[in-house]
């Protein structure tokens, strides 16, 4: 078994509009890193479509068809000042829900270790009721929800490395014990959630950090906070939302992360997979804005991914 890569060239038809920063060219820097041939071990798989009903598990009835309503023919559309939508903005929702749905599909049926989807748009600030910060679906927490429906996975836990907290995939987990969500985060910065006294039912772990931090302060963060929590909870699949927009390049944020410190977090999940959900990780993109970090940040994430 070896590490699945998903993506679908409808992720590219999501144009937010000249000068903004989820643009379609972080997606094409992610592939083109990934076509180097270091990565030709992947097993590369189109995305699916995510069907209504796994998309509903997560979002309120009618929110998918009203998302999907308000797409534009042409031209572009806001759903709030951040987020944007054009004429191919629909589709690449669907195939970036369905890339997290079949990836959980892979890993749970055996069919690889492990599986990165590299897709757009992104998906944690996506709450119940509400598309927000460049976010329409909220892939990972739909994976996850689609782990416990369609594979009776127990506990499924989502560690989240961006460096913007998920508020979306908090507010979906908050009140359901069996599942987790943990998260290292700049604050202050947008969305203003994620502070530590945010716990659910002892189901949500935030680390918040300030500005500058860099990576001993995440790490420190993420050894004796998150990690600890993960162990306690016992997941029987790890997902990730992989947001490289701590690194220190990025222009949205200032953590100040490098490669190593992606590579030091990965192993650390790979780790506690191994531990307790039989190495089963998914990880899905979410932000990361400077175009070379993201490409290498990426290539560092997907290379520890392969050599688990």
């Amino acid at each position: 078994m070896t590490t699945m890569l998903f993506t679908h060239d409808a992720c590219l038809a999501h144009d937010p509009g000249a000068g903004h920063p989820e643009s379609p060219a972080r997606l094409k820097a992610v592939l083109a890193a990934l076509d180097r041939p270091e990565f030709s071990g992947l097993l590369r798989r189109e995305a699916p479509r995510a069907d209504f009903a796994a998309i509903a598990r997560v979002h309120a009835p009618g929110f998918a068809e009203a998302v999907l309503a308000a797409v534009p023919q042409e031209g572009h559309a806001a759903l709030d000042a951040d987020t944007m939508l054009s004429p191919g903005s629909g589709e690449a929702a669907l195939r970036a829900a369905g890339a997290a749905v079949a990836a959980v599909d892979a890993v749970m049926k055996g069919e690889a270790r492990n599986a990165f989807c590299a897709v757009r748009p992104p998906g944690h600030h996506a709450e119940k009721r509400r598309p927000m910060g460049f976010c329409l679906f909220n892939n990972v927490a739909i994976a996850a929800q689609h782990a416990r429906h369609a594979h009776g996975v127990a506990r499924v836990a989502v560690v989240d490395f961006d460096v913007h907290h998920g508020n979306g995939t908090q507010h979906s987990f908050e009140d359901d014990p069996s599942l987790f969500y943990g998260s290292t985060h700049q604050m202050p910065l947008y969305p203003g959630t994620g502070d530590v006294d945010e716990v659910g039912l002892d189901n949500i772990v935030n680390v918040p950090l300030a500005p500058m931090s860099g990576g001993r302060e995440f790490r420190r963060g993420f050894e004796h906070v998150i990690v600890p929590a993960l162990d306690a909870f016992r997941p029987g699949l790890v997902l990730i939302s992989a947001g490289f927009d701590a690194h220190r390049d990025d222009p949205l944020a200032q953590l100040m992360l490098v490669e190593d410190d992606y590579v030091w977090a990965t192993r650390q999940l790979l780790d506690v997979a191994d531990r307790h959900a039989n190495a089963r990780v998914v990880s899905t993109l979410e932000g990361g804005y400077d175009l070379a970090a993201l490409a290498s940040s990426c290539m560092a994430h997907v290379r520890t991914l392969m050599a688990a």
